[in-house]
């Protein structure tokens, strides 16, 4: 029964990180709303851990690296982002453009062979994306302040996780 419970867990969580990875790529503070390179200034190395919360109300702490590679532009950006906790491991890529402040892409899970899309839209320092993939869809909001990011996701449809909280730091 563990073992099931620890199954259905891990691939609940792995469409809400995966989720997550793509809205890592929000803008700095300083961007204005309809930025001409809204991904301008987050190339690097970014790390932080957060929270996954299930319908049931327990939680499992999340531990996650970022690279990003952002385009000339600054409106194209690639990352890799590798996650894990006590039960599972996560390595996500994920390809962002944007174009006049929306957002579209594409995101594939390697360990489990997933993949899926992505739309939203950057508001200054904010934005919203709505992620999906193969049985899955979320809503995620993610703020940038400098070297901070704070992500939030609520998987949509039946799910056993509620929310995602992750944060994350440069350097």
């Amino acid at each position: 029964m563990a073992s099931f419970f620890s199954t259905l867990i891990v691939r609940r969580l792995k469409g809400a990180v995966a989720a997550c990875t793509i809205l890592c790529l929000s803008p700095q503070i300083h961007a204005e709303p309809g930025a001409e390179n809204p991904f301008v200034g987050l190339s690097g190395h970014w790390s932080g851990s957060g929270t996954v919360t299930l319908t049931s109300g327990a939680a499992e702490r999340i531990r996650c690296r970022a690279t990003y590679a952002v385009n000339a532009t600054g409106k194209a950006i690639q990352q890799t982002l590798r996650c894990a906790s006590d039960s599972y491991r996560l390595e996500i890529t994920s390809n962002v453009q944007s174009e006049a402040g929306l957002l579209s892409g594409s995101w594939s899970e390697a360990t489990r062979g997933m993949s899926g899309s992505l739309s939203g839209r950057v508001r200054s320092s904010d934005i919203a994306v709505n992620v999906t993939g193969a049985g899955f869809a979320a809503h995620l909001d993610v703020r940038t302040h400098g070297d901070k990011q704070s992500v939030t996701i609520r998987p949509q449809g039946d799910s056993d996780i509620s929310a995602v909280s992750i944060a994350l730091r440069k350097g």
